[in-house]
C-alpha cells in the first residue's frame, strides 16, 4: 500500500468503531443481534445527503434483482445492504479500510443479509475481480480520495459487462476557492483530489462511458447540511466513525457548499 493509500485508510480507520457503533445502537434500544437497514441508516450512509442520496441514485439507476453489483468504496456497508434489501440483488463491497470491511461483515450478518452482500478489502485502482464480471458498478463519495482518476474509471469499466452501468455520487470543486478542511473525506488537502464536474465527465467519457443521466445535487446537499447543523448532534450518527473532528467536518461541509467551494452530483453512465 502506497503512502497516500495508507494515509487515506488511517483517516477512516478509527480504532474501536465496531464497539462504539454497537454500543450506541444498544443504547438507542436496538436489538444489536437483529438489526434492520433502517436501524443503521443514521450511521452507515457516509456520504452527502445520507440515505436520501442512496434512494435517489438507485431510482435513477433502475436496479433489478438479477443484477450483480460492485460497490466501490463501500465503507461500513450501508448502501450495499440497502440495495440488497430493497432490490434483492447481490452486492460485493470493495473498500480500502480494513476496519470498515470487518464491521460491514458483522452488520451484514446482523441484518440477515449475509447471503446477499459480501465485502473485500482492496484498492479501487487494482480491483481483485475478473473482467466483465458485474452488471452494475456503484460508488458514492469515494473518488475524492483518488488522484489517479483515469485509472479508477478504467478499472470500473474493466469489471463491467458491455452495456453495464456505473452509478455514482461525487463531490466536485466549485468556483468559490479551495475547500476549508477538515471535511469528511480528508483532514487536510494532501488526501483530497477534487475535480470540476466538467472534467469528471470528460474523464469518464474518455474511459469508455456514456452518460445516461447527470444531475447536479448541490442544492439538496446544502439544504441537508443546513438541517443537520440546525438539528445538532444525535446519539446515532457519523461522528461514531470520525471521532472528535466530526463537528468541524460538518461545519466545513456546510460552509464549503454555501460558498460554492464544493458541489455534488449524481449520475448513471453506460459502458460502451
Amino acid at each position: 500500500m502506497t503512502d497516500i493509500h495508507q494515509r487515506v485508510a488511517r483517516h477512516y480507520g478509527q480504532a474501536g468503531i465496531a464497539e462504539a457503533i454497537l454500543a450506541a445502537l444498544a443504547a438507542a434500544g436496538k436489538d444489536v443481534e437483529r438489526l434492520t437497514p433502517d436501524d443503521l441508516a443514521p450511521i452507515d450512509e457516509f456520504h452527502t445527503r445520507g440515505r436520501a442520496a442512496t434512494v435517489d441514485l438507485a431510482k435513477l439507476l433502475g436496479l433489478e434483482s438479477t443484477h450483480r453489483v460492485l460497490d466501490v468504496g463501500s465503507g461500513i456497508g450501508g448502501p450495499s445492504r440497502f440495495l440488497a434489501h430493497t432490490y434483492a440483488c447481490t452486492v460485493i463491497g470493495l473498500d480500502l479500510t480494513p476496519e470498515f470491511c470487518a464491521l460491514a461483515r458483522v452488520l451484514a450478518e446482523r441484518t440477515g443479509l449475509g447471503h446477499r452482500v459480501s465485502y473485500r478489502q482492496g484498492n479501487a485502482l487494482d480491483m481483485p475481480f475478473e473482467d466483465e464480471s458485474f452488471d452494475v458498478v456503484w460508488s458514492q463519495n469515494a473518488a475524492m480520495n483518488i488522484a489517479e482518476r483515469d485509472r479508477l474509471y478504467h478499472e470500473m469499466r474493466r469489471v463491467l459487462r458491455p452495456g453495464g452501468r456505473l452509478a455514482i455520487n461525487d463531490v466536485t470543486t466549485g468556483q468559490g476557492g479551495a475547500p476549508h478542511y477538515p471535511v469528511p473525506w480528508a483532514r487536510e488537502a494532501s488526501t483530497s483530489f477534487l475535480l470540476t464536474a466538467e472534467v469528471t465527465r470528460r474523464r469518464l467519457e474518455a474511459a469508455g462511458f456514456r452518460a445516461i443521466a447527470w444531475e447536479d445535487t448541490s442544492a439538496p446537499a446544502l439544504e441537508f447540511s443546513r438541517r443537520r447543523a440546525a438539528a445538532g448532534p444525535s446519539p446515532l450518527g457519523i461522528h461514531l466513525l470520525m471521532g472528535e473532528d466530526w463537528p468541524a467536518m460538518t461545519a466545513n461541509t456546510l460552509r464549503n457548499l454555501a460558498e460554492d467551494r464544493v458541489r455534488s452530483f449524481h449520475a448513471v453512465l453506460e459502458r460502451v
